[in-house]
């Protein structure tokens, strides 16, 4: 199940990527929305792409996307899919190659497919329930991937741009088991963790969304880790009237490696 609509989720994350990267060459204009978040054409033109060709692909489906208006009849449909064109627009801004184009697909609450591309890095992570997760060279097939079963010495990663006092304490709290600490853009912390070079991430605030987490957790899960609200401890359900993940999360390897 969801293997077409991966693959196709996978040509048009490709297509993203060049339309991501010829603004990241050759100069983009910045804007602050009203959350105060900047938005650039990349993100804009990315957008209005990826949901025009899974639009014509899949015109039953819905969409819940980052620079589209949220259309709440979503909630009425099975089938969602659920895209941030460039996660991590500050890193974009910055270039400093730290961004992902993320592509999800949601199918009664649950992730059941995602691609999340690296365009300025030349690589992408993709995944299905039950078909394991892979990554490769953007264009080329993937190799399978998995998390390591470290649960010590552990390999913490950080946000570049969000990394917050409360969870700068949690990570001195465990430092009897956390040795390191990385910075990573976007989703690429997951996807870290779910290739096995690090073990734990954490967000402990409410300021991301479903379609920041989405593709990177299923992505993580095929790997055989874990992406968990930090309050019920239990994988994130999508497709929500209410699209932020309040409570946190945490993207670990391993159970064991809850540390809080």
């Amino acid at each position: 199940m969801f293997q077409r609509e991966l693959q196709e989720m996978i040509k048009v994350a490709a297509e993203a990527s060049e339309n991501i990267m010829k603004y990241y060459k050759n100069g983009f204009h910045t804007e602050i929305k009203e959350d105060n978040s900047p938005v650039t054409e990349a993100d804009k033109t990315t957008d209005a792409l990826i949901k025009d060709r899974l639009h014509r692909l899949f015109p039953n489906y819905s969409f819940l996307t980052e620079e589209s208006n949220d259309d709440l009849r979503r909630l009425q449909n099975d089938y969602v899919f659920i895209v941030d064109p460039v996660d991590g627009t500050k890193d974009f801004i910055a270039k400093d190659g730290e961004f992902t184009c993320n592509i999800a697909l949601a199918y009664k609450h649950e992730v059941v497919a995602g691609v999340v591309a690296a365009p300025a890095l030349g690589i992408y992570y993709y995944a299905s329930k039950g078909h394991g997760a892979f990554k490769g060279k953007i264009g080329e097939k993937g190799e399978p991937i998995h998390v390591n079963d470290k649960i010590d010495n552990l390999t913490a990663l950080i946000s570049v741009f969000h990394f917050k006092e409360n969870e700068q304490q949690l990570l001195a709290r465990h430092a009897n088991r956390i040795i390191r600490i990385e910075r990573r853009g976007s989703s690429l912390k997951a996807c870290a963790i779910a290739e096995g070079s690090a073990e734990i991430s954490y967000r402990l605030n409410n300021g991301t969304k479903e379609r920041d987490t989405a593709a990177f957790q299923i992505i993580v899960e095929e790997a055989g880790g874990h992406v968990l609200n930090l309050s019920t401890r239990q994988p994130i359900r999508y497709n929500r009237e209410d699209v932020y993940n309040k409570e946190g999360y945490i993207i670990v390897n391993n159970l064991e490696n809850i540390l809080l």
